[in-house]
């Protein structure tokens, strides 16, 4: 398969007027455009050259026309998340995006005076830019690091900020909802994290598109930044409609002794990629990296992920769990890169596909690149059928076979959905994976 992308279709639908009219309608610090203007610079001739074999390979995208779409110049009405945020008073706040304008953002007052800082991005680097400078798109999503980083750097529009200080912990969930309303909308939502040293929390970010048939565009970034000695915990769940093309670069940087644990959830989308870096960047540093995909009808869902140990006595653990239907695609490419002075690492990945159909297929392939030569890092993937004794022994006790197939199915996926110690979390992704059972069932 090819990545290849015509540079002349991208440049028509994004290309300096556009950009210009673009800058127009912001308002931002001089640093925040100038940063823009660099990536738009980088986003040009980033088009003159072709994507990373290695990472692209297995992901055409010749269907891609991105000419097709574009910024809305206002969000649609907001009355198609309404039901997904009146079941979101049990959070600590709130932040909400359509069509990538910010719609709604509350935080409860006791965080608040605690300068937790939860809200959309275009209005914090304004008020708080002292900030958030030193840390938006310097250590974690790097601009240049190809067309879709660069092209996101120099279009985004608004998203959602955390910033906790030091030794502040946050014990109550937050939550972001980032939508698509509009006919071939395209929406550059960034998501940064900040943890000062000693702080914690937790984030649940769903994507989910508001009509079932509208085509959109998502070329997103996640950031999270973690200090010393803070905990993380972090559940992005991508349920766009199967019109999407998802494209999203997401960089976790942990310094000594912090901990984070990440889960993605990959429900939706006609084609998605993800490239997802972990970084441990300081002794005792710790990533739990864990994923539920869950791929049917024609869907493409791509990762490729690196975990980086910079330190000693790092430990990764990633556990991606994949279900494959009808003539879907799941593409999953791990590596666990170790660095000469990173002794004592200890880093596992490993991955399991569900194949449910004939037509279907998973890859899956996880790699080592190690300069140490005193760690554990061990590496694994599986792939198999629906055992058919399962699904016989399930119906001889009255269930039906699609009954038996959904409950191999969340068995499947249970052990990804233990990891998560957060209930309200942890159900929100368990029901997320129900509803798409009940239709494809």
């Amino acid at each position: 398969m090819s990545a290849t992308l015509t540079p002349a279709a991208q440049q028509t639908a994004f290309d300096a007027a556009s950009f210009e009219k673009f800058l127009a309608t912001r308002t931002e610090p001089v640093w925040a455009t100038e940063l823009r203007r660099n990536a738009f610079e980088a986003y040009r001739e980033s088009l003159l050259s072709e994507l990373d074999p290695e990472e692209w390979k297995r992901v055409d995208i010749r269907a891609f026309r991105p000419e097709k779409f574009s910024i809305p110049a206002a969000s649609a009405s907001t009355h198609a998340l309404e039901t997904l945020l009146a079941d979101r008073a049990e959070f600590a706040g709130v932040v909400s995006h359509l069509d990538g304008a910010c719609t709604r953002t509350t935080l409860s007052e006791k965080w608040a005076q605690k300068g937790v800082l939860f809200g959309n991005l275009s209005d914090l680097i304004q008020t708080h830019g002292d900030v958030l400078r030193p840390h938006l798109m310097t250590r974690g999503v790097k601009p240049d690091s190809d067309r879709f980083s660069a092209w996101h750097a120099a279009f985004w529009t608004g998203g959602t900020v955390l910033y906790v200080p030091r030794n502040v912990e946050v014990n109550e969930p937050l939550y972001s909802l980032i939508g698509l309303a509009a006919e071939a909308a395209a929406d550059f939502t960034h998501t940064l994290i900040i943890l000062e040293e000693g702080a914690s929390a937790t984030l649940l970010e769903e994507t989910t598109s508001a009509s079932s048939t509208a085509t959109g565009l998502h070329v997103g970034a996640v950031e999270l930044l973690l200090a010393r000695q803070s905990n993380l915990r972090y559940v992005q769940l991508q349920n766009w409609n199967d019109k999407v093309w998802h494209f999203a670069h997401q960089v976790g940087r942990v310094e000594a002794d912090a901990s984070l644990q990440w889960t993605v959830g990959g429900l939706g989308a006609k084609l998605a990629h993800i490239h997802q870096d972990v970084f441990l960047d300081g002794r005792g540093a710790e990533a739990e990296v864990n994923g539920v995909t869950f791929a049917t009808d024609r869907q493409v869902i791509s990762y490729y992920t690196q975990q980086t140990h910079n330190a000693p006595n790092t430990r990764s653990d990633l556990l991606y769990k994949d279900v494959v239907r009808d003539k879907a695609r799941v593409i999953w490419r791990g590596m666990i890169k170790v660095a000469k002075d990173a002794q004592k690492t200890d880093g596992y990945q490993r991955n399991d596909g569900l194949i449910m159909s004939d037509t279907c297929r998973v890859d899956a392939i996880p790699g080592l690149e190690i300069e140490a030569d005193d760690v554990r890092c061990t590496h694994g993937a599986t792939c198999g059928r629906v055992d058919e004794e399962q699904l016989f022994y399930c119906m001889c006790r009255g269930l039906s076979r699609s009954e038996a197939m959904h409950m191999i199915v969340q068995g499947f996926f249970q052990r990804v959905y233990d990891r998560i110690p957060v209930e309200i979390v942890r159900e929100t992704l368990g029901h997320a994976v129900e509803r798409k059972l009940g239709i494809f069932g």
